[in-house]
């Protein structure tokens, strides 16, 4: 591979080319699941250079590893053992290269932080409303590639539904330019569509053009205790009757999950902790005004205390309170990981049946494992939960993991099949759970998977093994 590592530092550069030194941020995924070994990371300024790396590399026949922020929850951008897969990270390439305010689009490429395409476009008078834990880190080409979630998929979508055009390097190292900002465009195959949430299997997302829309006129946040998940599910309905698209977040929240972070980080102040068995934090996004939204908050949380829907609310009375209780809610995850290794599973089930799915997949998780600790909490709002799993009070975590994570897993995914469920809602497939995929997708739909993938990277070359396994 001396010619490979040759022709890739004449593409990008000398100092570009990584092969010595410590290369942890790039070799160990976010969760520190996995360390591999990378032949070579690369760290290409352009799409043109990202093109030339993937042709040296397709020529030569090494396996890439396409990698942005590297926060991915499911070993998705990790480079294997082999020392055989070159790391191709996007993070040089980090630019807004374009606002567009008469078509409320935004182009930037790949490696942009979501945390900085926020700003600039805020700052241009624009909200981009993409919004996760990891958005200090992450990058939207990532977004992308794994069609990430997050707080406000129930107003605004996933990444997918707010992206109208993508860059792509293609397997063989050319360069699709789909950048185009175009709402309408019935010209064949949705080619963008096949790579968001491909997770660098099929091309190398390099930039792409995504919807903006108007700065709301004011925002605010509410914390409600309820009684039970029934409850939360009637005040999610009450919620989007009473607030209709101005309904921006409805996060739950379980009581052991918020009982973490005040375990683990006492100087946040948790509303309702010993109170309610499970907390909702609402966020409304008014086009009118402050007035307007306090009043429509103030009849929504009326109406549910007398509903019994909730049992005690209590509404931000400004930013930084708002900011205060969206703290303690991004930093279950956090408080989690301080508790010791866990296993996570990020699912979805249909809204109505979250209720029945919590009890009866707690009942079984109990009864196999007594002590066990459930961290259930996440996106209701979408139907999305992080419904995690940690040892019993006072156990190795790290032997539960080792032990337990088949068992519990196989329990959880046949709950969620039994419920119509999905066993990836927003983290993707990675390598984590490529092995359980194919109990949990249909014969068709996987066949018809492999079949892209076999058209537009028949070499196997771009992230083998993750989302499908093996092709053979």
């Amino acid at each position: 591979m001396t010619d490979l590592i040759a022709r890739l530092r004449a593409a990008v550069g000398d100092a570009h080319v990584l092969t010595e030194g410590d290369l942890a941020a790039y070799e160990q995924d976010w969760r520190k699941r996995m360390r591999g070994k990378a032949l070579a990371v690369v760290r290409p300024a352009s799409t043109q250079e990202v093109a030339a790396v993937v042709r040296a590399c397709a020529e030569a026949g090494a396996p890439i590893v396409p990698q942005g922020g590297n926060t991915g929850m499911v070993v998705g951008s990790t480079p294997d053992a082999s020392g055989r897969e070159v790391v191709l990270s996007l993070k040089r390439m980090n630019q807004v290269r374009h606002i567009d305010p008469a078509n409320m689009t935004v182009t930037a490429d790949a490696g942009c932080v979501l945390q900085n395409l926020q700003e600039v476009t805020e700052a241009a008078g624009h909200l981009f409303p993409l919004s996760l834990a990891a958005e200090g880190s992450c990058t939207i080409g990532g977004n992308l590639a794994t069609n990430a979630g997050g707080t406000q998929v129930l107003r605004y979508g996933n990444t997918r539904d707010l992206c109208l055009g993508l860059e792509v390097v293609t397997a063989q190292g050319e360069i699709w330019d789909g950048l185009s900002g175009l709402r309408k465009d019935n010209t064949g195959y949705d080619l963008r569509d096949l790579f968001i949430g491909s997770e660098g299997t099929l091309g190398v997302i390099t930039g792409a053009t995504m919807k903006l829309y108007p700065l709301p006129a004011a925002t605010l946040t509410a914390w409600a205790a309820v009684p039970s998940l029934e409850a939360a599910v009637s005040l999610l309905g009450l919620a989007q009757q009473t607030l209709g698209a101005s309904l921006t977040g409805f996060e739950v929240m379980g009581q052991f999950a918020l009982s973490l972070v005040a375990k683990h980080y006492p100087q946040q102040r948790v509303p309702f902790l010993q109170e309610t068995p499970f907390c909702v934090l609402l966020e409304n996004a008014d086009q009118e005004s402050e007035a307007h939204a306090r009043a429509q908050f103030e009849r929504l949380l009326e109406t549910a205390l007398e509903q019994g829907l909730v049992t005690d609310a209590v509404v931000a009375e400004n930013i930084a309170q708002a900011r205060q209780l969206w703290h303690v809610r991004e930093s279950i995850p956090l408080a989690q990981a301080d508790e010791g290794l866990n296993i996570k599973h990020d699912i979805s089930i249909p809204v109505s049946r979250i209720p029945q799915f919590c009890s009866e997949t707690g009942a079984l998780l109990t009864s196999h494992i007594p002590g066990v600790r459930l961290v259930n909490f996440g996106h209701l709002g979408d139907g999305n939960l992080h419904y995690n799993v940690q040892a019993p009070e006072g156990g190795d975590a790290a032997a539960f993991l080792s032990e337990r994570e088949i068992e519990v897993n196989t329990l959880v995914y046949d709950q969620v099949q039994k419920f119509d469920g999905s066993i990836s809602a927003e983290h993707g497939i990675g390598l984590l759970k490529a092995e359980k995929l194919p109990h949990h997708k249909s014969p068709v739909a996987l066949g018809m998977m492999r079949a892209i993938k076999l058209a537009l990277d028949p070499g196997n070359l771009l992230n083998p093994g993750r989302v499908l396994g093996s092709l053979r």
